[in-house]
């Protein structure tokens, strides 16, 4: 046996600092006498090499040695005869196991992708001829031809991977992504669907993911729903971690924590999706759970995006932006297409006043994530933040158009028109039609609240809010039912609901300033009394009583529910 079988053997076996170490003495002998080992064999040694240091993620070291290799097979390619090796192996055995020059250039490519070199990786794997592609080359390739934005490519590539492997789920998704017809998709998995036993079940699966891709949220959910309660697929993790982002996209939060939570206890290393569930529980005021999250994820993978998110949103929602705003780059850093880092550090930047550095991040949120509202909201909050009305109208109205007149976009396109005096009727109308679609949509009900705040119609405003909280309780419903109460003057019940708000989250400011400033307009009051007491037992002193007109406490700054806000 040669060493250069030797070396094959431990790479094969895994052994790769060993691998390392002997190849790259190799390397340094056959440098100083080339006729020491045969073309065939330096090329091995090569290859070998770069997978060792690849393997050690020294990826610009491993490119230059795959490069190196390249160019020795195509030298030695151009030989008709390899010329033998002193003292080692016939050629003919050694020939039969040279590493394949397809799977190079494949590993260079993923190192690039590691370098976030795209356009190095797509041009070393176009130059594979097609018919030598194999899936994962094609995978590869569709994926980044799709973040490159060439989505013709990408959809060739998808579908390529299908006539290989038509089981190729994530392909599919790809094409759906692309804006593919979900029949047309499913035609290229029937005859496989049809040959296997229990796999009836993947025609609804597609069905269910092509109305994920075109912002079809309740037709998914109940299509997905169908799918969870079938027997075989009951308690499937990919299924319950999808209705909870679903459900979150629709603007169910309850019932997205919900599922997360079933999907968290089934599989205790989930990671896919707890940026999105961290961010719920800190919109909540759950600090301390978002705290333990995100600890239990860095225990499970620092080299996710989700654990630095979470960790991210504790940060935001503490109101230590700077930190947030770290965090949500590191995030970035490890994976680029992360929307809810995006989110995070575009609401960072927001707070921070870097509201045209924020519009940056939230436009790619929104080429990331087409049919997710939050990111057209986190822009729009952007636009007004910096008053560019018009800009935040026209992408209202494009939203609205785009993904269908539903609570949420009527919602939002009235948050715009409250800012305008001229289309106050407007938001009025377009917040009765929302609520009358979802009469529990919170946002809804703080939009229509912030609106009768501002005509004085506080009766109408606590009607609104008993009934949004009658079946749900919710801080911010619990301090602006709070702040009505104050401007009718029925304080108690009003420094109960402050309570009530708090108890949910003790980290609400307004809560507390509404009942600080309450505490502080009675002090003056019970010192009153106890001069009228001291009058009537006859001390002579004269209570001097005066009467103060209880403010109506605004309910302030609307939540923030933009973004990571």
């Amino acid at each position: 046996m040669s060493v250069v079988e030797h070396v094959r053997e431990m790479a094969a076996a895994g052994l790769h600092s060993n691998v390392r170490l002997l190849s790259g003495l190799l390397l340094t002998m056959s440098g100083n006498n080339p006729e020491l080992f045969s073309p065939s064999q330096k090329y091995q040694l090569l290859v070998y090499h770069a997978d060792s240091l690849f393997h050690d993620k020294e990826y610009r070291n491993a490119v230059s040695k795959y490069t190196m290799a390249l160019q020795q097979k195509k030298a030695l390619s151009k030989t008709s005869k390899v010329r033998p090796s002193t003292g080692n192996a016939a050629s003919t055995p050694q020939s039969q196991c040279l590493p394949s020059e397809i799977e190079v250039k494949y590993k260079m490519a993923e190192c690039y992708t590691m370098l976030k070199q795209d356009k190095d990786a797509i041009a070393i794997l176009d130059g594979i001829p097609s018919r030598q592609r194999t899936p994962k080359i094609n995978m590869m390739l569709a994926n980044l031809y799709k973040k490159a934005g060439q989505e013709r490519s990408s959809v060739t590539s998808y579908k390529e991977v299908l006539r290989q492997c038509p089981l190729a789920l994530d392909a599919i998704l790809g094409l759906l992504s692309l804006s593919v017809k979900g029949a047309e998709v499913a035609s290229m998995t029937i005859n496989v669907i049809q040959s296997i036993p229990n796999l009836d079940w993947l025609s609804v699966w597609i069905k269910a993911y092509a109305f994920v891709h075109t912002g079809d949220n309740t037709r998914a959910i109940n299509t997905i729903c169908s799918l969870e309660k079938k027997s075989l697929l009951r308690d499937n993790v990919d299924l319950l971690g999808s209705l909870a982002d679903l459900y979150f996209r629709a603007g169910d939060n309850k019932n997205s924590i919900l599922k997360f939570e079933q999907a968290q206890m089934l599989d205790p290393y989930l990671i896919k999706g707890m940026d999105v569930y961290g961010y719920l529980l800190a919109r909540e005021g759950r600090l301390e759970d978002v705290e333990n999250l995100g600890c239990r994820l860095f225990n499970i993978s620092d080299q996710h995006a989700e654990p630095w998110v979470v960790s991210g949103c504790h940060s935001f929602y503490s109101k230590r932006y700077s930190r947030a705003l770290y965090l949500g780059a590191k995030a970035i850093q490890l994976n680029s297409n992360s929307v809810q880092a995006l989110l995070l550090k575009g609401a960072a930047l927001r707070n921070m006043g870097r509201v045209q550095e924020a519009i940056i991040h939230f436009r790619e949120a929104i080429r990331l994530a087409p049919c997710r509202l939050d990111c057209y909201e986190g822009l729009i909050e952007c636009y007004l933040a910096s008053s560019s009305i018009r800009e935040a109208m026209v992408m209202a109205n494009n939203v609205y158009k785009t993904l269908g007149a539903n609570a949420q976009t009527l919602t939002l396109l009235a948050t715009v028109c409250l800012e305008d005096p001229v289309t106050q009727e407007k938001a009025k109308t377009l917040l009765d039609k929302a609520l009358t679609q979802r009469p529990d949509y919170i946002k809804a009900v703080v939009k229509k609240a912030e609106l009768l705040s501002r005509e004085q119609k506080y009766e109408d405003g606590i009607a609104l809010l008993r009934n949004a909280l009658a079946n749900q309780s919710d801080c911010v419903l619990h301090r602006i039912l709070g702040d009505f109460l104050v401007a009718v003057n029925e304080y108690q019940e009003a420094m109960d609901q402050y309570s009530i708000a708090l108890s949910l989250d003790p980290n609400d400011q307004k809560s507390l300033e509404g009942m600080q400033k309450m505490e502080k307009e009675e002090s003056p009051t019970d010192a009153t009394q106890e001069e009228d007491v001291d009058d009537m037992e006859g001390s002579g002193e004269e209570g001097d009583l005066e009467g103060s007109d209880s403010e109506a406490a605004q309910w302030a700054d609307q939540e923030q529910w933009f973004g990571m806000q």
